[in-house]
């Protein structure tokens, strides 16, 4: 099913997706994420709430299509991707994707930061999976509820914020040892980190949350018709 008969607006949302993973990925952002938390930081946005729901939104009717008729993975996706399920396993991968210990050991070597950024991909489509993806079908899952949960999603983030911006002392030892790039302290660097994720992720996600109340208004306005004179 290849791209050339799909709504323009699937082919852009598809490249934009691939432009926000190679910008993640490449240099500068790429190469600054070795040495600056707060460009890994950005890398994490784009890897997880920017690339995932544009790569979905370019995903191919013919292959949603398909993948319908497949009753077997359509179970499987619909366990995988509840909500519930979806917010547990993007949670999970947050924290322990910025805990101390595992970003010195992994971010040391680039087989390390390359299966952080794997986690962050698959954590990304996992969360925005049930809010883009038209498979499986969930009826009961309409615009209000993912508005819902998409703000339950910018609460996730508090702790991890509240760690990197208040903590009193760097806590990753990669950034601190690492050659200084810019005129910033570690710790100032961490604190810049931390109000990326909650103000980046927050704009991000609150972004989405307007487009989807929008479509359900006129989605409302649709269905009550036109005002009798």
């Amino acid at each position: 099913y290849g791209p050339v008969s799909e709504a323009p607006s699937a082919i852009a949302a598809w490249i934009a997706g691939v432009l926000a993973l190679w910008t993640a990925l490449d240099w500068p952002i790429g190469a600054l994420a070795g040495y600056l938390a707060s460009a890994h930081m950005v890398q994490f946005l784009l890897i997880t709430l920017v690339a995932p729901p544009l790569l979905l939104l370019g995903v191919p009717a013919g292959a949603w299509k398909t993948l319908s008729g497949r009753p077997r993975a359509v179970r499987i996706l619909r366990l995988a991707t509840h909500p519930l399920v979806a917010l547990g396993v993007f949670q999970v991968t947050l924290l322990y994707t910025h805990m101390p210990s595992v970003v010195d050991r992994l971010m040391a070597t680039q087989t390390g930061s390359f299966l952080i950024d794997s986690m962050w991909l698959t954590a990304g489509l996992v969360l925005w999976w049930p809010v883009v993806a038209p498979v499986p079908d969930r009826p009961r899952f309409g615009y209000p509820l993912k508005m819902g949960y998409l703000f339950l999603t910018t609460v996730l983030n508090t702790m991890p914020y509240a760690f990197l911006t208040f903590g009193e002392l760097p806590f990753y030892g990669v950034y601190e040892l690492a050659p200084p790039v810019m005129a910033l302290t570690a710790r100032e660097d961490q604190q810049l980190a931390g109000l990326l994720m909650k103000v980046g992720g927050g704009l991000i996600l609150w972004t989405a949350i307007t487009i989807l109340f929008f479509r359900w208004y006129g989605r409302e306005g649709e269905a009550e018709g036109p005002v009798p004179a």
